[in-house]
């Protein structure tokens, strides 16, 4: 009876054991199983080289950041979406601007908004996360190639659109690795634009890439 009730126990806590690795294992799925696709928000991304006073005026009353010196290349780009109806709250958004050649981010990035109080720039743990699942995205999260570019950051879907302008500097040799950012001269075709929708813990959903 002894060994009857030894070997019950031991099988009930198996039993138990893989509830539990079970549960958590379906816990990690709903958390990150997407709550809307790419698709619901029909996102689209426009980025072009302007002038100062069209930089200017495209970020008014947010402050463009000034060329200063001779070389210095404007960067204006605006992406507009739509509100999903599955929105869950505390969904974000990363805005990626992104030299394919050289896998950098611009050091700096001016924006403006529909709703300014949720738009800010830096990076974070998403943008690696970001770089290690999406091979196109390779320096976003600045893990493989070094870097300190700076990206958009939207936590609210009622934001759009978000406007955000650059100033691509000459590179300057000796520039450490962990400085690097992306530099003049550019063409368009050289950037890509891309969205990164966050889960409140930090999950990355999906990125899709919404320019060159």
């Amino acid at each position: 009876m002894t060994l009857m009730r030894g070997r019950a126990g031991l099988i009930l806590g198996i039993a138990l054991l893989l509830a539990a690795v079970g549960g958590v294992a379906g816990l990690r799925r709903w958390q990150n199983r997407p709550p809307y696709g790419p698709e619901a928000l029909g996102a689209r991304a426009t980025l072009e080289l302007v002038d100062q006073a069209t930089a200017n005026a495209a970020l008014a009353p947010v402050d463009a950041e000034f060329a200063n010196d001779e070389g210095d290349q404007i960067l204006l780009g605006r992406v507009t979406w739509t509100r999903p109806p599955e929105a869950r709250d505390g969904t974000s958004l990363r805005i990626v601007l992104l030299d394919k050649r050289r896998h950098l981010m611009p050091g700096f990035i001016a924006v403006a908004s529909a709703d300014p109080d949720h738009v800010n720039t830096g990076s974070d743990g998403a943008l690696i996360t970001a770089e290690e699942r999406y091979p196109w995205l390779r320096g976003a999260g600045m893990g493989s190639t070094g870097g300190a570019g700076t990206a958009v950051t939207v936590s609210s879907m009622d934001a759009s659109p978000v406007t955000f302008q650059t100033v691509l500097h000459a590179v300057e040799t000796g520039t450490p690795a962990e400085q690097m950012v992306a530099t003049a001269p550019v063409a368009v075709p050289d950037l890509l634009v891309a969205l990164i929708c966050v889960g409140p813990d930090g999950q990355v959903y999906w990125a899709q890439r919404l320019l060159n």
